[in-house]
């Protein structure tokens, strides 16, 4: 219960996350497409006359900062569990375990770097560096969720795994190519939808491995692990393995879809309120009136005969 507890809550923030960054990258993008640079934190709007405006700014910092302390701290606990039953009969999980919690504390300090930057003059970093470090923390969570694949005793969990790693792959690119050309739009926009991609993806994952539900058929949990942790999910018949492996590619391609709708919702919406400006067509040039005319031949009559 507490890792499907754990699944739902890292989900929410994942997806809040990624839903806010994909509003506030296509409004200042639609705002001003000429001057517009990707960032790598978007103050929260506040109105100037609110007294606590510079503490709210910050919110969504300190929501997530919150929110990785919690996930740093249930991962370290679960790498402290000793139960073979649990984990199987070899350390190597601790150590995967540890990884992953070292990978969350590397966010954690990057999302302190990120505040104090923009709310001190303490660490001012630019945006290119921030989106470097934030590519090569991703790599690093794409490296630990493929080890942990590698050595899963769960077929389902190994295979959520994989996914995830794909996902972290994918976000390391697109801040390496943020880093690079700052004015990338489009990878702006697909760095926030590879965060609700990875939110529900981790919902997906929790509810596949922990609620009876959602266990594919063919496959169970293990009647004497209680706790129903990684590694307890189990396909008895190969047959069934590779269905369920089939079922979770196919549910993965319907989020892919899915976050691409919610894109396309958001665009909509934010063109709805803030307005399309096209920089890109002719615009026709204003007709002269016949005085105007007459006047421009009068002149240019003027200057032939001085």
């Amino acid at each position: 219960m507490a890792a499907l507890i754990s699944d739902i809550f890292s989900s929410s923030a994942l997806l809040s996350l990624g839903l806010y960054h994909l509003i506030c990258t296509t409004r200042n993008h639609l705002k001003s497409p000429r001057d517009y640079v990707a960032r790598p934190y978007h103050p929260f709007p506040l109105s100037g006359s609110s007294s606590s405006s510079p503490r709210l700014k910050h919110i969504q910092l300190y929501l997530l900062i919150l929110s990785l302390l919690v996930a740093l701290v249930h991962q370290l606990l679960t790498s402290t569990d000793s139960d073979p039953l649990l984990k199987g009969r070899t350390p190597v999980y601790h150590f995967t375990s540890l990884q992953s919690a070292a990978v969350l504390f590397l966010f954690l300090l990057l999302s302190l770097a990120l505040l104090l930057s923009d709310a001190t003059s303490l660490l001012p970093l630019p945006s290119d560096l921030l989106f470097a470090l934030a590519s090569a923390i991703f790599f690093l969570q794409f490296s630990a969720s493929s080890a942990s694949a590698s050595v899963q005793t769960s077929d389902l969990q190994a295979k959520c795994d994989s996914i995830s790693a794909c996902i972290s792959a994918a976000s390391a690119l697109l801040c390496l190519l943020l880093a690079c050309q700052p004015r990338l739009f489009i990878a702006d926009v697909g760095l926030g939808a590879s965060f609700c991609l990875q939110g529900l993806w981790v919902l997906q994952t929790g509810l596949s491995l922990y609620v009876e539900a959602f266990i594919p058929e063919g496959c169970h949990r293990l009647l004497d692990v209680a706790n129903g942790v990684d590694g307890s999910t189990k396909c008895d018949l190969e047959e069934s393995r590779l269905r369920a492996v089939a079922i979770l590619d196919l549910v993965f391609v319907l989020y892919v879809l899915f976050v691409v709708v919610i894109l396309l919702v958001i665009y909509a919406v934010v063109v709805k309120t803030v307005g399309l400006r096209r920089f890109g067509s002719y615009e026709a040039l204003p007709m002269l009136t016949t005085a105007d005319s007459d006047h421009v031949q009068m002149k240019s009559l003027a200057g032939t005969q001085a």
